[in-house]
């Protein structure tokens, strides 16, 4: 791998986040500037906003040929979010999670996680996959501004005004300047993202997928990592959690929808894929409810926890992807004893948790 390849991968990520921020900038201040509340701007302008340099880098991907980047960017982004993500905010400050998303929002990304199974199984997304994905991304939008309209809680209206609201810093024109530079800045990035990704893969011989599950994934991240750990700093602790669950559930519909629209067969998907990361997606996703529903909030334990897996979930990659010999062993040790262990604890602690809410409500 040449220095080259390396300047263009780094510049490409800073590119890509410079390019989500004008986007979000510009949008979001557009959007209060017509009228459009707060509110409604963070739930959906901002939260999809960070999300966007996975867009781009998966779309451009998908428009390549590249499906294997394109697939491991939305499924590491999303094992990225959780387990990193949340697990470094965790540590900072245990987070607060709002019921709404117990009640709704995460079992809409486990399902949603789990749909992307038996869409797979055939051997990839194709571009029926990606419409029935893109019109949950509709729907899940549609009830985001419905539900910001009912909102009674003059606490969560006021954090929002303070973050989004307020008279607009600049005008039509400059706002709709910001919007353009960012997508600019967002093609460009991603182009130069994905061609150096692949050189990577060819220099070392890693396939393309471990690729985007790991520098890929981990970089079109960085605007969620930011915004989560910015948001726990400045104790908006149930931000830094709405907004990771709303950028996955984001990669699921939008992400992995329109890549799959725009691929010219649709995105393939490999059988490394289907056996181990998408499970792995869809346990992480299947074990944020107990977790979240533990006193509605994530304690520096369970950011712990997740930094743990995350790290395990890395070492797996580099280990399958340098064929090491240690990695029949760690494999056996996941599947046979830590994650059995960790699923045990989880519904002990749910059941635990459920049993002492209904003795407290008798």
């Amino acid at each position: 791998m040449t220095l080259s390849v390396a300047a263009f991968l780094i510049l490409g990520l800073v590119v890509m986040i410079w390019g989500a921020d004008f986007l979000v900038k510009g949008a979001s201040r557009l959007a209060t500037s017509v009228g459009i509340s707060p509110l409604v701007v963070g739930l959906t302008v901002v939260a999809f906003g960070t999300s966007a340099p996975e867009l781009a880098v998966s779309v451009m991907s998908a428009f390549k040929g590249e499906s294997d980047i394109a697939l491991g960017n939305v499924v590491g982004s999303n094992l990225c979010n959780v387990l990193f993500i949340l697990g470094i905010s965790a540590l900072i400050v245990p987070l607060v999670v709002a019921q709404q998303l117990v009640r709704f929002d995460v079992p809409v990304m486990i399902g949603l996680s789990i749909l992307v199974l038996p869409m797979g199984m055939d051997g990839k997304i194709g571009r029926l996959d990606g419409a029935i994905l893109f019109t949950f991304a509709i729907a899940y939008t549609v009830f985001l501004v419905r539900q910001s309209r009912e909102e009674t809680s003059e606490e969560v209206k006021s954090e929002y005004d303070a973050e989004y609201g307020g008279k607009p810093a600049y005008g039509l024109a400059k706002n709709v300047g910001f919007i353009i530079v960012g997508l600019v800045f967002l093609v460009l990035g991603s182009k130069w993202l994905v061609s150096s990704a692949v050189a990577i893969a060819q220099a070392f011989h890693v396939s393309e997928l471990v690729i985007g599950l790991t520098i890929v994934a981990l970089g079109t991240s960085m605007p969620e990592v930011a915004t989560s750990i910015v948001a726990a700093l400045k104790g908006e602790r149930d931000i830094a959690v709405g907004n990771v669950v709303g950028s996955n559930i984001f990669n699921l519909v939008s992400v992995l929808g329109l890549s799959s629209l725009v691929a010219p067969a649709g995105i393939e998907v490999s059988d490394a894929a289907l056996r181990f990361d998408i499970p792995v997606m869809i346990a992480v996703a299947v074990a944020c409810l107990p977790i979240f529903f533990t006193g509605y909030r994530i304690s520096r334990l369970n950011g712990a926890a997740f930094l743990f897996f995350y790290a395990a979930y890395l070492v797996y990659l580099i280990l399958t992807a340098t064929q090491h010999e240690a990695v029949g062993t760690l494999r056996v040790a996941m599947l046979y004893f830590i994650l059995p262990i960790t699923a045990l604890t989880l519904i002990v602690i749910t059941v635990r948790e459920v049993t002492l809410k209904k003795k407290s409500l008798s």
